[in-house]
């Protein structure tokens, strides 16, 4: 027997659920402390960003002082100079604490109307209210403290001090002298604009010289207002006030606010700054960064302000694994997985967020067919009805297959996978199992048998709830009296064997079976008190009188123990029969009671009575055939062969290797059979003609997935090597090729010629359709490659790697050749997933830890550091988890992981999300708040990896993990009018009416 074999017999007979252990609970302590760890690590960051950006604020001003008036840079120097002047740490610059040397500057230079440096203006120290703003908070000295000598406050009119009026005099403020004010040295890439900006924010996105990644808008303190209240104080004269704002000189440059330009009253205006390594000596920076973070709670007690802003982060970011929204007015909204915040910017055409409302969609799914059935891991789970259907399952569904009309029912009541079936004696009931599984919060369900009519897919009984543990291996309905009890096999460690009235749903007896695996149990077909089990090393021979169960094991004699007894039938004659691991059928017989050996009193025993030789390896099932003929389906040979009543052999075949070994065989007429495989196949087909597939899977666990442009096809890729081509109007597998690689990704090329497959070892490869061969391939890195993304117009094809690069290829002749184009290169994680917008200059991007970048492809894969640029941006497809768009997909608590893939519909009015609970969803989109509604579908019995709409949007599909499953779900109802348009008018016309729960 081969190796292969033997390991697939192992796990078959040795798997179970282990339950939490004490290494399981460290982990999960261990996994706590981490989320707090990283809370602390995500509030100290944001108190570093807020400390570099004021420090920046000096030197930028005396930089640009020094280009426009060299004049009065040196009167600065001087006036430093003279008066000790030095530089704000970033604890006075970050809170706002008076410094005398910077006073007296600022008060050496206040300008008068013709643009002249004047004399230092006096100022009697007065009273002022405290600033407050998001973000700093501060408290100003009291009237009546003592300041110091030097310590002289700085007037509210000298803090409007603009830069405009450092020029010569007589020198007019124009466009182009404006614009060196504004351009920051070493920015001017970053500075450029493309031509193609959104109208509505991008004039104003051109002209703030502060842009910067920072997470949120900085809110300025309002200097016209605070101007308006010295002046009726009397601490500034009317020329002074005036001088302190903002002078146009022309209509031109009114329009263009100045580096200082006063935030209006009401008006929300977010300041963000470039990319800040620019300037300076990046080595000196890094320095001071270094002493800054050295000691968190010294950083803290400088100021007060990061102190109440890390209270504030701690308390908004709840839970380690909590994602809470937190909105910032007209600016953006920030929520947090496993601690991280992340913050979104609202687009313009959303006037009021906190009064959208969120719906479910008026689309819904319906299963229209599945993919695949459950053979590796399975015995004795495919029948044939008389209604002309072969019956079957996958995940958690139950599949009603018509052979002829290819139609497909489903029975869909179980909540997680089916592990076995049985028919009832009159050909319509049958009874399943499932297994146990987890809820979402990790606690374990409950395992039951489900008796249902197959007409009518109606439930008859649910039996066993809370008394199967772990999940339910094996099931059988009595035969001599009309299948009124069911016997079940569980999946504990004892086994239990149980007997259950199939009408009543009531349990006559109980008993603990073995703690070897039990493969397979059935009644004698003439004696309902006799059940047999069979599994690893043992047959049993059960008998139950009045509740109560006697048991007799086998004796196995003179002939060698198998280890595995897979399966067994009953013979026309009463024997039992028996398929074990070394390849040979025992007939087993009730032999005298030996009281030579076993003394007076000994009972009769089960004995071997014949030894037949079938198969090279496992016997894997045996099918009793009208008339006595007895098929045996071999493992290691794959051959079917067909046996006479007595055992002698007449006829075999054997089934092409890509299928597999054979897993089970059902009785169609008595010369056509239907085979279930070990690689997740159903073959139909007699001796003479052969064996055709009808139903075809994966066989492990499966990533990629990806629908063509324009055509009724789909492609799956998974750890199986496989690449298989699928259509979705036949419901049939085109064609399938196997890869040296596993497959986790792909993507069609728009003109529908070639597909690009991504591979675990930094390999992709690019398919032709019709022919099958690889027209091109290409190596990025030495890791797994998660998305494949061709762009809109397919110039370009973007390779999201494992090892943090998004690696961008130009495409020519059709997407037959590839040519490298640039890389992107930015992220600190993993890509999980990416766009590209709708003119194909952009691409969107996630990461695996919580990331979302934006980058210019067109301008040279550049990183766009001002994320808010990219609020109103239009994306040609929408895959990224992680998004101001989707956000309310996430439900409360997520850890980051929980979502897995999500898919646009293209006329953007759902969004389909899979998830780590085996659940599909469909929400609308967009759907931007936290706690959207969605209608949710079950099917999948392991984690969703991938879903994807079709190209006309009349199908979604989505694909299963370890089930090997392919769902394919038609969508019904919907309206009219894209979701970006609903979207708008609901934000224009939304009230205060109270939003509907999630569901």
């Amino acid at each position: 027997m081969d190796s292969s074999t033997n390991s697939l017999d192992d796990v078959s007979a040795d798997s179970s659920a282990e339950f939490p252990d004490r290494a399981s609970l460290m982990e999960l302590r261990l996994q706590a402390q981490e989320d707090e760890i990283m809370l602390l690590k995500s509030s100290l960051a944001d108190a570093l960003r807020r400390i570099r950006l004021h420090d920046q604020l000096l030197p930028i001003l005396k930089q640009q002082l020094i280009a426009v008036n060299p004049g009065a840079a040196r009167m600065l120097n001087q006036v430093c100079s003279s008066d000790g002047c030095r530089k704000l740490s970033s604890s006075s610059a970050m809170d706002g604490v008076s410094h005398p040397a910077t006073s007296q500057l600022l008060e050496s230079f206040v300008t008068k109307t013709n643009g002249h440096i004047g004399s230092p203006v006096s100022s009697e120290p007065r009273p002022r209210p405290a600033t407050v703003d998001r973000s700093t908070q501060t408290e100003l000295p009291q009237t009546g403290q003592d300041l110091g000598p030097d310590k002289v406050p700085l007037p509210r009119c000298v803090q409007s001090l603009q830069l405009e009026d450092a020029l010569p005099p007589g020198k007019p403020v124009g466009d182009g002298n404006r614009a060196k004010l504004h351009r920051i040295p070493g920015m001017e890439e970053d500075d450029e604009e493309p031509e193609d900006d959104e109208e509505t924010g991008g004039e104003q996105e051109k002209e703030l010289s502060w842009a910067s990644s920072v997470e949120e808008p900085i809110q300025p303190t309002n200097i016209r207002s605070l101007l308006r209240e010295d002046f009726q104080d009397g601490q500034c004269s009317p020329e002074e006030s005036s001088l302190a704002l903002l002078r146009p000189t022309d209509q031109n440059t009114s329009s263009r606010p100045s580096p200082l330009s006063p935030i209006q009253e009401g008006e929300k205006q977010p300041l963000v700054r470039r990319n800040s390594e620019k300037l300076g000596n990046p080595e000196k920076q890094r320095r001071r960064l270094d002493k800054k973070a050295a000691s968190a709670a010294n950083l803290l007690a400088r100021s007060p302000s990061l102190e109440n802003r890390a209270k504030e982060l701690i308390a908004s970011a709840g839970s380690p694994g909590s994602r809470r929204g937190t909105y910032s007015q007209g600016q953006s909204i920030k929520m947090f997985i496993r601690g991280r915040p992340i913050t979104m910017y609202i687009p313009s055409n959303i006037q009021n967020y906190e009064d959208l409302k969120m719906e479910p969609p008026s689309e819904r799914l319906e299963l229209d067919w599945v993919y695949g059935y459950r053979g590796r891991d399975c015995r004795a789970n495919l029948y044939f009805l008389p209604t002309g259907e072969a019956l079957y399952f996958i995940a958690c569904v139950i599949v009603l297959y018509h052979i002829d009309n290819r139609t497909q029912r489903h029975y869909r009541k179980h909540t997680d996978c089916v592990r076995c079936l049985t028919l009832h004696p009159d050909k319509v009931r049958v009874a399943s199992g499932q297994t146990a599984g987890v809820d979402k919060d990790g606690k374990p369900l409950q395992p039951c048998v489900h008796i249902w009519d197959s007409t009518t897919l109606v439930t008859l009984q649910q039996i066993g709830v809370g008394t199967f543990q772990r999940g339910v291996g094996s099931v059988a309905f009595s035969i001599t009296d009309s299948g009124t009890f069911l016997c079940v096999i569980d999946d504990s460690n004892e086994h239990m064997l149980s007997v259950w009235d199939s009408t009543k749903g009531t349990k006559q007896a109980e008993v603990k079976s073995t703690n070897e695996a039990v493969f397979a149990v059935e009644f004698n077909p003439s004696d309902s008190s006799n059940i047999i089990t069979c599994g690893k090393s043992h047959v049993y021979f059960w008998t139950l009188n009045a509740g109560q169960f006697t048991k007799k094991q086998g004796i196995f004699g003179k002939y060698k123990k198998p280890k595995f007894i897979q399966c067994f039938v009953f013979s026309l004659t009463g024997d039992v029969l028996t398929g074990d691991s070394e390849g040979n059928i025992l007939t087993w017989g009730k032999s005298a009671a030996d009281i030579k050996t076993l003394g007076k009193g000994a009972k009769e025993t089960f004995q071997i009575m014949r030894q037949t030789r079938a198969h090279e390896g496992s016997v894997f099932t045996l099918c009793t055939l009208q008339g006595g003929a007895l098929l045996s389906g071999g493992g290691k040979d794959r051959k079917i062969i067909r046996w006479s009543a007595d055992l002698a052999p007449e006829r075999e075949c054997e089934i092409p290797e890509k299928f597999g070994a054979v897993r089970t065989i059902a009785d169609v007429d008595g010369e056509e059979v239907l085979v279930g495989t070990t690689r997740n196949a159903i073959l139909r087909g007699n001796f003479s003609d052969g064996f055709v597939a009808i139903v075809q899977g994966h066989v492990d666990e499966m990533w990629g997935l990806a629908t063509h442009p324009s055509v009724n096809i789909f492609l799956t890729c998974g750890h199986d090597r496989q690449v298989c081509l699928w259509n979705t109007e036949e419901h049939k597998l085109d064609w399938s090729i196997t890869l040296e690689e596993y497959g986790l990704c792909a993507d069609f090329c728009p003109n529908g010629s070639v597909v690009s497959v991504g591979l675990s070892t930094g390999r992709w490869v690019v398919l032709d359709l019709l022919t099958k061969e690889v027209v091109s391939e290409s190596t990025d890195g030495n890791e797994q490659l998660s998305v494949m993304r061709y762009s809109p117009d397919g110039s370009f094809l973007a390779v999201g790697s494992h090892d943090n690069f998004i690696y961008i290829y130009s495409v020519t002749d059709s997407g037959r050749r590839y040519t490298r184009f640039g890389k992107c290169n930015g992220h600190s994680s993993f890509i999980t997933h990416l766009d590209w917008s709708k003119d194909g200059k952009y691409i969107m991007s996630n990461s695996g830890d919580y990331e979302i970048l934006y980058w210019d492809i067109a301008g040279g894969c550049k990183l766009l550091r001002n994320r808010f640029e990219s609020k109103d941006r239009e994306w040609a497809s929408y895959t990224c988890v992680l998004g101001f768009h989707v956000m309310g997909v996430w439900l409360e608590g997520s850890d980051g992981t929980d979502i897995n893939a999500l898919c646009r519909s293209h006329s953007e009015r759902v969004v389909a999300v899979a998830d780590d609970f085996c659940k599909v969803h469909l929400f609308q989109y967009p759907c931007p708040k936290p706690k959207a509604p969605s209608h949710r579908y079950e099917g999948h019995g392991s984690h969703v990896t991938n879903v994807c709409f079709t190209h006309s949007d009349s199908h979604l599909l989505s694909m299963g993990g370890k089930d090997t499953c392919i769902l394919q779900w038609r969508v019904v109802g919907g309206g009219v009018g894209s979701g970006r348009d609903r979207l708008a008018s609901a934000s224009a016309s939304s009230t205060s009416s109270p939003e509907p729960a999630a569901s």
